[in-house]
């Protein structure tokens, strides 16, 4: 039997060897982190995390600890070409679908290829979820794409699928059309959302729910604040990912972060459980997934690990808790969204294009202003 993925995950991109989040943990404490286990069973990679090291990773950790394979939920993420495809910097490797690499009539040969490259590379035969990773226009809409999908799980290469945007934040009325195109195939999605970034990721949710998709959540831990050692003078390294965030977001955030502190106090528990039990409360959530970082003179990410690994079972927060936090949190329109966007100016890019006639209708369907709700406005 396939163990679909369990209340609590671990990502390979924490522990800062492939993502930069913290300190790089050696090899020993960064196995011990990512590997899935009684408390925390699910794991979850992706075939571009270090061009097929971070599933190589996975797999000796598996090995390592002598995992049972009945017993843990592995999710793998497929989507990013690192074998064709040329990395352009920052913004990573071509998507599959790039038109410059193949057409249509090779995606499911890629998925597949790329599908069977992951799996023997961690050293399992199947996935129990496989994502398609950060898709860009044509993954959302593109019928090819999820037969190919399809035709992995029909092959036994994955028990579920599902679709991941990003790695920005956005692609909100593009996941409701995919939903709402290929609902009766999607079993899972992963999204962005924390206490502190309950915009947009919210707006997905409900839609989700309506097609009977599950959620992961990812980003739980809001670049690390609500793990409780990160200040206003903790040093991040150059090239830490968290360096993209605009200037004061640690400041602003602990500040939120000290009304939500009662709430915390009150049932006991820690800021990171805090924040993955406010995502939990909300009924298509059924995973959390928060980035384990080591930082520059922090506590011992394996701290973190076992905070996420006590998670208090069941709906801890009341409606009127999980309200306030939302309400502490608001970041109604703190940031420039990915996809699709009524702001969209120029030619279309692998993350960002212009607001179609039927996005607007998915908009008005699910009551979403995208002039008001889906733009910068601070």
């Amino acid at each position: 039997m396939s163990l679909a993925p369990t209340r609590t995950a671990v990502g390979t991109w924490s522990g800062g060897r492939f993502m930069h989040f913290g300190e790089a943990l050696e090899e020993e404490r960064f196995l011990e982190l990512i590997v899935p286990d009684a408390a925390i069973a699910t794991a979850i990679t992706a075939d571009v995390y270090g061009s097929g090291e971070a599933d190589r990773m996975l797999g000796r950790a598996l090995e390592r600890a002598g995992t049972d394979r009945d017993q843990v939920s592995i999710v793998g993420a497929v989507g990013h070409d690192f074998q064709t495809g040329t990395r352009d910097g920052a913004k990573g490797f071509p998507r599959f679908t790039d038109p410059s690499l193949r057409g249509p009539d090779q995606y499911a040969a890629y998925l597949r290829q790329a599908t069977e490259a992951s799996l023997a590379r961690i050293g399992i035969d199947s996935f129990d979820l496989l994502l398609l990773h950060n898709p860009d226009r044509i993954g959302y809409t593109s019928e090819t794409v999820w037969d190919g999908m399809v035709g992995l799980r029909e092959a036994g290469l994955c028990a579920r699928i599902g679709i991941a945007p990003g790695p920005a934040n956005g692609f909100t009325l593009d996941l409701i059309d995919c939903f709402e195109r290929f609902g009766d195939r999607i079993d899972w999605a992963m999204v962005i959302l924390n206490p502190l970034e309950p915009w947009p990721g919210e707006y997905v949710l409900d839609a989700a729910a309506a097609q009977q998709i599950k959620v992961i959540t990812r980003v739980v831990d809001y670049g690390g604040l609500f793990g409780g050692d990160v200040g206003p003078v903790t040093p991040l390294a150059e090239r830490d990912h968290r360096t993209f965030r605009p200037a004061g977001w640690i400041e602003a955030g602990l500040a939120r972060i000290d009304g939500m502190r009662a709430i915390a106090e009150a049932h006991g528990i820690t800021l990171l459980q805090l924040a993955c039990l406010w995502n939990l409360a909300h009924p298509a959530v059924e995973t959390v997934v928060p980035t384990l970082i080591q930082e520059r003179g922090g506590r011992p990410v394996e701290e973190k690990r076992a905070e996420l690994a006590a998670l208090p079972a069941g709906r801890v927060l009341s409606a009127a808790e999980v309200a306030e936090i939302r309400a502490l949190g608001d970041n109604h329109g703190c940031m420039a969204l990915k996809g699709a966007s009524p702001v969209h100016t120029g030619e279309e890019r692998p993350d960002g294009w212009p607001l179609s006639d039927r996005l607007v209708e998915v908009a008005g369907r699910w009551r979403i202003d995208p002039d008001h709700d889906l733009v910068k406005v601070h």
